[in-house]
Parts: structure tokens; C-alpha cells; sequence
């Protein structure tokens, strides 16, 4: 069947930031047309969009989904239903999982799990170090094979500096992207908010700016 997505503003790399209709066949776009333009086909399906905005598949480049390990939390499944939902067709898994995703094998099973549910596409990220403890490089190359695409100890720093020196440039000849959680914990000690009068007034600690910027500048 024929579907026509009429008068949703449509926002689009290829240039397109206006009111277009849209003509979806067999799940494929047939065509882009300006809103109201004729079609000779009549059997075909009208979606009233002109409140809404049309865009292509949105990607999420830093999502919890906990599976294995953490089920109780988040799983691949429940993840990436609401990730479908919102109109998020890729997501980058973060390694945050029991086992942590420091090798191979637990790179496969997320992505074997993801293929199985046919819902958004995983691209899992590995974790820089073994259980992203910062002290041991963990198997990147073996992960990058399975199929990771980036690496990242989520949301613990890689404080020793020679080992994230160590693991940059190791990245950098694998051409794999780092991210960093850039949070110097000493200088944080255990804060809570970014430091400032709001802090003061609710009566919490605050984290000084400085505990981002000495990791980012290293």
C-alpha cells in the first residue's frame, strides 16, 4: 500500500526545511512532493502530519542498556523499543554492563541480541580498560573486530595519565573514537552539583569547574 505523510515539515540533510508531502511504497520513499501536488494513484493511504516535524532516523550516541547484567535496570530490549519509539533508529551502547564489555564476546552478544530484536541498531562502544577499572587496556583490538566503535569507561576517568595516553594512542592506530569522562574525582570529592550559589543554597557540595578542565586540558 501506498502511504502519503501530508504537510509535516521536513527537515533533512539533503536541504529540505520546509512543508513537504511524503510518499512512502513498500516501506521506501518514493518521492518528495510539494504539499498538495497531485498524485494520479488513488489507493493510497493519507497521514495528516502538518503539525508535526518529519526527520530522518535519529542516532543516540550514549545509551544505557545494561544488558547483561543489569536487566533489572534497562535491557536491550526494553532500550531499544523507547529508543524506536522516539524516532532514534541507531543508538551507541555505552560498556556499563556485568560483565563490563571489555572483550569480545560480551561485543557479540549485545549485537547478536540487538540483530535478533529487529528493533534500532546497536553500535556498542568496549571499555577502554579491563572492567574500566583505568589500570589494564582492555582488549580493543579483539572488540573492534566484534564490533565496537568506539571506546569509553563511561562514567569513570581513566585518571592514570600513562594509561590514557597508552590508550589514545592505540586507538588512534586502530582509527577508533574515544570518549572520556572528564572528571579529575580528587578535585570533585564526591560532589553532586556544579559548585556555585545554587549549590550553597540547597545545601549541597559542589564540584568545581577545575575537576573538568585539568582532564580536559591533559
Amino acid at each position: 500500500m501506498l502511504i502519503r505523510i501530508n504537510g509535516a515539515h521536513v527537515l533533512d540533510p539533503g536541504n529540505i526545511d520546509e512543508k513537504k508531502d511524503i510518499i512512502i511504497n513498500d516501506h521506501l520513499i518514493e518521492a518528495i512532493l510539494d504539499p498538495d501536488e497531485n498524485m494520479t494513484k488513488t489507493d493510497i493511504k493519507i497521514v495528516d502530519a502538518r503539525k508535526m516535524i518529519l526527520v530522518p532516523g535519529l542516532i543516540d550516541i550514549h545509551v544505557h542498556l545494561r544488558e547483561p547484567g543489569y536487566e533489572h535496570k534497562e535491557t536491550i530490549e526494553t532500550g531499544l523499543a523507547a529508543a524506536a519509539r522516539g524516532g532514534f533508529t541507531a543508538v551507541c551502547s555505552m560498556p556499563n554492563t556485568n560483565p563490563v564489555n571489555d572483550n569480545s564476546q560480551v561485543t557479540m552478544f549485545i549485537i547478536r541480541r540487538a540483530n535478533e530484536l529487529g528493533l534500532s541498531k546497536v553500535y556498542p562502544a568496549g571499555a577502554i580498560t579491563q572492567k574500566s577499572m583505568g589500570s589494564t587496556l582492555a582488549r580493543i583490538k579483539d572488540m573492534k573486530q566484534a564490533g565496537i566503535v568506539a571506546v569509553t569507561d563511561d562514567g569513570k576517568p581513566v585518571e592514570d595519565s600513562n594509561m590514557m595516553q597508552q590508550a589514545l594512542e592505540y586507538c588512534k592506530g586502530l582509527k577508533l573514537p574515544v570518549f572520556v569522562h572528564a572528571e579529575q574525582l580528587s578535585v570533585a570529592n564526591g560532589g553532586s552539583m556544579n559548585e556555585g550559589p545554587v549549590a550553597k543554597s540547597l545545601g549541597l557540595k559542589g564540584i568545581p569547574n577545575a575537576a573538568e578542565s585539568i582532564m580536559v586540558v591533559r
